[in-house]
């Protein structure tokens, strides 16, 4: 059973629990509420079409044992530059201290490619040594971009080597994160 725990706008603010997390982060309108949906089988994660609809920490328990965590997105939303800078902070409070935190799931349209902002996030994983998973979204939509940089395990030290490629429309790639996370 999936059951929203609560929308938290701290890190000081999240509940201790010795559930272990698994976050999912990416640029906004990634696909990452919709993604959270398909992997635990239900809508409890709010989908919008307006980029930046995620501002708080969002938790999800997990049949009692694991927590899923909807974090704020980044990139292109509308919002100031003190509220992107405050997201920020609070972003790398919560990766850095952050100990129940398992498995970071760094989502990237697949349409478009990893962007500067997508790289930003693995560098700073990567310095910090924090484990973070490649997760291509909307893999059913048709590639927009026609460059798109590749992503070299070679250098970053932090990330998982497998990629993962998901459509959370069509219901494809969602069983490797389901098994990470325990959900049967």
């Amino acid at each position: 059973m999936i059951k929203f725990v609560g929308a938290f706008d701290t890190v000081k603010s999240l509940p201790n629990t010795q559930f272990p997390e698994y976050a999912f982060i990416g640029r906004s309108n990634v696909g990452k509420s919709s993604l959270i949906n398909a992997v635990v089988g239900a809508c409890v994660a709010r989908t919008s079409n307006t980029p930046g609809r995620t501002q708080t920490l969002n938790l999800f328990n997990v049949d009692d044992r694991a927590m899923i965590v909807d974090l704020p997105g980044y990139g292109y939303a509308r919002i100031s530059r003190e509220d992107a800078l405050r997201w920020l902070h609070r972003l790398e409070e919560y990766l850095i201290n952050r100990r129940q935190l398992r498995r970071l799931f760094v989502l990237i349209d697949s349409r478009i490619g990893a962007r500067d902002s997508d790289l930003d996030l693995m560098d700073f994983c990567d310095k910090n040594g924090i484990s973070y998973q490649v997760v291509y979204t909307k893999r059913d939509k048709r590639v927009r971009e026609k460059s798109q940089l590749e992503i070299d395990h070679a250098q970053h030290p932090a990330m998982v080597p497998e990629i993962l490629e998901t459509s959370a429309e069509k219901k494809t790639g969602i069983e490797p994160i389901r098994v990470l996370i325990g959900i049967k």
